[in-house]
């Protein structure tokens, strides 16, 4: 049997770093202190490492872009270094960000999106912030175009497809329940679509949290997830099964945000009642918590998490 996972520890300081969006990313984490202190050099090693892995290269930036040092130091960067492609990436995504926090006008986080892409012109990252942008304030016709431009440069792009889902389920929330919502639809061609490795198998467990979270949000579901019943119907169990199946034969250690589906699965088979294989994924999660969908519809996320995982625990 595995070791129990470190405890979270209480109090809003542990609480945020439970919801470290750098998740298990060591070099990550290092690079962004650096960058908090000036030294975007250490950004600039840790990117040029990175290269072509375009999940890991996306989560790294925009993880960095959330510093409220980003901007001004990805600036300082590209006075030293104009012709940078990293620098001015990073000080697209940072503008995004900004945008995103109402600190900046959308269209000055656009001009910086597709100044960036026409730099990098290989690189789904300036269309990912572009996406971001979009999925919170653009038209659908946006939001499509801007997915399709990501995927156009890697078909399989996970932070990409987890935006689409969360935005195709906010159509029709009136209908309720409907098995044959779009966000199902996608969700599954997607995962079809991916080679057999791929983890954007865990999506339709994603496209069902998403889905929740717009139906309890509009009194459709109740607040409780677990009371919801939403996890338990015929469809929704062979979705989980065939999820943690597939995590089973194929977990990868590797990959940059493993820990984001890990935690929907762990959601999912708790609400499903699946007490020991919800502990499972408790255990490979350890410290690394994210809000989504912990926090659906309207929930502290942090005190959801904690009760799910000595609940769990405590059937295993």
């Amino acid at each position: 049997m595995a070791p129990p996972p470190p405890p979270l520890g209480r109090g809003r300081k542990r609480a945020a770093q439970a919801f470290d969006a750098a998740l298990d990313d060591a070099e990550l984490v290092a690079a962004r202190s650096a960058l908090a202190q000036g030294r975007w050099t250490a950004v600039r090693s840790l990117l040029a490492e990175t290269g072509e892995d375009w999940d890991r290269r996306g989560h790294r930036v925009t993880v960095l872009a959330r510093e409220s040092t980003a901007l001004a130091w990805s600036r300082d960067w590209l006075l030293a270094e104009p012709d940078s492609t990293c620098a001015s990436v990073l000080l697209a995504c940072a503008t995004v960000q900004r945008a995103l926090d109402g600190k900046e006008r959308p269209d000055r986080a656009r001009e910086a999106g597709r100044h960036a892409a026409a730099l990098a012109p290989a690189d789904p990252t300036p269309w990912l912030a572009l996406l971001m942008l979009e999925r919170s304030i653009g038209s659908e016709e946006d939001v499509v175009q801007l997915f399709d431009e990501v995927r156009h440069r890697y078909p399989d792009h996970h932070h990409a497809h987890h935006l689409m889902v969360a935005r195709l389920a906010e159509r029709r929330a009136d209908v309720g329940r409907d098995p044959l919502h779009e966000v199902y639809d996608f969700a599954n061609w997607a995962a079809e679509q991916a080679p057999a490795d791929s983890p954007l198998a865990i999506l339709p467990v994603v496209a069902h949290a998403e889905r929740y979270r717009v139906l309890a949000a509009a009194g459709v579901e109740p607040a409780d997830p677990v009371a919801s019943g939403h996890w338990v119907g015929r469809r929704a169990r062979q979705v989980m099964k065939t999820a943690f199946d597939w995590w089973l034969e194929w977990e990868h250690d590797d990959h940059p945000r493993r820990q984001v589906d890990l935690n929907f699965l762990a959601h999912a088979k708790f609400c499903e009642g699946r007490g020991a294989e919800a502990a499972a994924l408790f255990h490979r999660i350890g410290p690394h918590a994210t809000p989504a969908p912990w926090s659906y519809p309207d929930r502290d996320p942090y005190k959801a998490f904690r009760a799910a995982r000595e609940s769990a625990l405590g059937t295993a």
